[in-house]
């Protein structure tokens, strides 16, 4: 059938994308003869990244973390599908659905926000042994893995291995594997503390973090690190700087310094890399993310646009330099990328990507926290409300249920119960090259957000 109205496709869901639909969906929706926006996502909802920690903690139920799509972009048509591969001549998005069938997808203007995947390293056993923190699934199987291995090691009469049930790894001290260990640690503890098993036991929860950087937060003000070091050595975190796994085995993990931690925990937070779909377009990229002009353009091909980070967005306040991978910049770019794909139809003016940053916010468990707002250091309870609050005000929904949620662990314990409701080969570790992928026996499309 011949289409009557342009159609945007816009590929992925995650900060970038939904922001572009959002932003596209008021924008079109002006025009005479508005257009036709297709959202093409794996899932029906959006993921707030920031709060999967409080998932795996049992802060926050599953469901606080994912917004609708449906319910929060009613004009947008959303199809459920992962895209497998671009034909920039034909302009067609080819993808698989959840059950397997195969489609395409064709289009006047194409927005690629298929953001990022876990990052893994060419260490031996990681991609077997490793569990990785990017996904819903993720998180769910990280809560119940934590959660058996407290029960087991209680149940155990033999002092070596419920030193290694619960003893946990944490490799990546940047946003997510601090928040990781912090909460953790918070979560473990209490996990013991309704273990009468425990009450006459030596051993206690012990967890590491561990990053080949000079301090935790390394991203980050010196003075945000400093204090996220000191919460998390105050709250018994074995912090280990200059310190990476050189391998890693069913017993446990071998460090770079020789020593061997028994554990069944290794939870791998090193960072991210770009979708490998933005690599196999054949167009020229920057460390695996598609170069773009700072109207968020591909060049040579107007009709594409591509925002977060999947992208190489030229940094203006740094000449030279591209913007980081950022749920900041990855939000403020989609909006960008919205408004510019609506203005090359004839509604509004192109925008050029410039940002100012807004500052940072960590959030250690409890009432603690590091955050920065506006470049003014913080520490403590403060620090805890500011990014409580910055977490509410950047969320596209359930702002009610989240504070909802964290009312209720202020005042009752949390409910440790394993679920059982994701298996461990359901949530294999990303491999980061179909190389690897081969070797590792691991799919070689990973799993996205």
């Amino acid at each position: 059938m011949t289409r009557e109205r342009p159609r945007i496709v816009i590929v992925g869901a995650g900060f970038a994308g939904h922001q572009a639909a959002r932003t596209l969906s008021r924008q079109i929706r002006q025009l005479r003869d508005p257009a036709e926006i297709v959202l093409l996502n794996p899932t029906d909802y959006f993921l707030y990244l920031p709060l999967l920690p409080q998932v795996a903690a049992g802060i926050l139920e599953p469901r606080r973390v994912t917004v609708s799509l449906p319910g929060t972009l009613p004009h947008v048509r959303l199809v459920l599908g992962e895209a497998d591969r671009v034909d920039l001549e034909a302009r067609t998005v080819h993808y698989t659905d959840p059950e397997g069938d195969t489609g395409e997808l064709t289009y006047d203007r194409l927005v690629l926000a298929v953001g990022s995947v876990n990052k893994l390293l060419p260490v031996p056993g990681v991609a077997e042994h490793a569990h990785g923190f990017r996904s819903l699934p993720e998180a769910l199987y990280l809560r119940d893995h934590v959660t058996r291995q407290i029960e087991l090691a209680a149940a155990t009469g033999d002092p070596a291995e419920c030193a290694a049930r619960c003893t946990f790894v944490v490799v990546g001290a940047g946003y997510t594997g601090t928040e990781v260990a912090a909460h953790g640690k918070m979560f473990t503890d209490a996990l013991v503390r309704k273990q009468r098993a425990w009450q006459h036991s030596r051993h206690t929860p012990r967890w590491l973090l561990l990053d080949i950087a000079p301090r935790v937060l390394p991203e980050l003000d010196r003075r945000l690190s400093k204090t996220a070091d000191r919460v998390l050595r105050e709250r018994g975190v074995d912090v280990r700087t200059e310190t990476s796994v050189k391998e890693a085995t069913p017993a446990g993990v071998l460090l770079d310094d020789g020593e061997f931690v028994d554990t069944r925990t290794l939870i791998w937070c090193v960072g991210v890399r770009p979708d490998p779909l933005v690599s196999g377009l054949g167009l020229p990229v920057e460390r695996g993310r598609l170069v773009v002009d700072p109207q968020l353009n591909v060049p040579g091909h107007p009709e594409v646009f591509a925002c977060g980070d999947a992208a190489a967005v030229p940094d203006l306040t740094r000449p030279g330099e591209y913007t980081p991978m950022t749920a900041q910049h990855a939000a403020r770019q989609g909006k960008v990328a919205g408004r510019n794909v609506a203005a090359s139809l004839g509604h509004g003016m192109r925008r050029t990507y410039s940002h100012n940053d807004l500052g940072f916010a960590v959030d250690l468990g409890g009432v603690q926290a590091a955050a920065n707002p506006l470049g003014v250091p913080l520490s403590g309870p403060l620090a805890g409300a500011v990014t409580r609050g910055y977490h509410l005000a950047a969320m596209p929904g359930n702002r009610v249920r989240v504070a909802a949620d964290w009312l209720l662990d202020a005042v009752l314990p949390r409910q440790a119960v394993q679920l059982g409701l994701v298996r461990s080969w359901s949530v294999p570790l990303d491999t980061s090259s179909p190389e690897l992928a081969k070797v590792a026996g691991a799919p070689e499309r990973p799993h996205k957000e």
